[in-house]
């Protein structure tokens, strides 16, 4: 089943939100504010990051640290750690868990290679994975869950399930916002934007882990390779096996956003199955929180 309850076709007032974001350079307002997210001066980091909080209604009780000046620039606190507990983890077996604070904005199966965005827009999976035939049958007929992150959430992006990372793939792009409205209105906007993709072998197959960049998002962290990118550079992909084996547990961190965006799961067919609440609500996700679970 498409999760699209709560998403109705594209407005006009969507279209005229969307307009100006085909005509701005999004590449140069990014590479902006990744040198202002990472300004130490205090006069500067510290009054925008209180105003960030407040605008944002950020709960600060979760915080590993709540004061807010004590964080050296506001990149350090927009990827805050949480103090340990306040995400249990769904661990039993079998259980997948939620990669990331957020919403669901859409889930279900991956139908003629193709995944939905919103009403009346798809994308192929092909695309979205970088062109590579082979790597997109492994996940043809399988799921996929796209969880929308806003500002207000923790931006540290954990494991569904234990891992072994085969691969990374970098694919340059654009840089849509992902916010729903602009979503609802730009076509393959997904398979468009900038986009880090992680492939696992899993007890449930392969699973693949798309972070979607997205406007003012300044970069993409992976605990394996640090920053991501370079931006507008050729796509490319990076093998881990042998001496560069990466095994990650279930719930470890994987990566971050530096400014939100979305995270695309996807299983192979058969593998997995979602719990079905998450797919009739605009749920909001606690990372951690059980989300699907692996068919033996």
């Amino acid at each position: 089943m498409h999760h699209d309850a709560h998403t109705p076709n594209a407005s006009f007032g969507d279209y005229l939100r969307a307009l100006p974001q085909h005509l701005l350079p999004g590449m140069l307002l990014s590479k902006l504010m990744y040198r202002f997210a990472r300004i130490r001066t205090p006069w500067l980091k510290n009054p925008f990051t209180r105003w960030f909080a407040g605008r944002f209604r950020v709960d600060l009780d979760e915080a590993a640290d709540p004061d807010l000046t004590a964080y050296e620039h506001f990149n350090a606190f927009f990827t805050r750690a949480l103090k340990p507990g306040v995400r249990p983890l769904a661990d039993g077996p079998g259980e997948i868990c939620s990669p990331v604070d957020g919403r669901v904005s859409q889930g279900g199966a991956i139908r003629d290679g193709r995944i939905f965005q919103a009403k009346g827009q798809e994308f192929g999976l092909l695309e979205l994975l970088g062109g590579d035939p082979e790597l997109a049958r492994e996940f043809a007929g399988g799921s996929f869950l796209n969880v929308y992150l806003s500002p207000m959430d923790y931006h540290r992006i954990h494991m569904p399930l234990a891992g072994d990372l085969r691969e990374m793939i970098y694919v340059p792009g654009r840089l849509f916002s992902v916010s729903p409205a602009t979503v609802r209105a730009v076509p393959r906007l997904f398979a468009r934007n900038e986009r880090v993709v992680s492939v696992f072998d899993t007890t449930a197959g392969p699973m693949a882990m798309v972070k979607v960049g997205a406007i003012f998002v300044s970069s993409t962290e992976t605990v394996w390779a640090g920053e991501v990118g370079p931006r507008g550079s050729r796509p490319w992909r990076q093998g881990y096996s042998g001496e560069r084996a990466v095994h990650l547990e279930h719930g470890a961190e994987m990566g971050r956003f530096n400014m939100g965006s979305t995270v695309i799961l996807l299983f192979a067919c058969g593998r997995t199955e979602w719990d079905p609440a998450l797919l009739r609500h605009d749920a909001p996700l606690r990372m951690g929180q059980h989300i699907g679970q692996v068919i033996a």
